[in-house]
């Protein structure tokens, strides 16, 4: 199973950007999907979250600013990023929790897309 983000980049403060997660290969089915974010000299934390169901999750910093999306037929999960700071200045992870042709839970992350947020 393969997961490929896209969209990130350069802008800046106040602006938006709109991140895409692909997931392709072999599994039955995809049940949560999230975006994680990890900035230099810190821990790996979760931003966003989304059930098969749509049922969504968000950290408190970036509630109101941040909306995570998916097409299920798609198998691509979505993360439009608005009001950007520099804080916000990550390199974004997404994550897919899959079910395996072996019906066994397998979790898949992607190898990451820099979102760098100028003042």
């Amino acid at each position: 199973v393969q997961l490929v983000e896209s969209g990130g980049g350069l802008v800046q403060a106040g602006g938006s950007l709109r991140l895409s997660c692909a997931a392709s290969g072999r599994f039955l089915s995809i049940n949560a999907m999230g975006w994680y974010r990890q900035a230099p000299g810190k821990q790996r934390e979760l931003v966003a979250s989304i059930t098969s169901g749509g049922s969504t999750n968000y950290a408190d910093s970036v509630k109101g600013r941040f909306t995570i999306s998916r097409d299920n037929a798609k198998n691509t999960v979505y993360l439009q990023i608005s009001s950007l700071k520099p804080e916000d200045t990550s390199v974004y992870y997404c994550n897919a929790d899959t079910i395996t042709p072996g019906n066994l839970l397998a979790k898949y992350w992607g190898k990451g897309t820099l979102v760098t947020v100028s003042s």
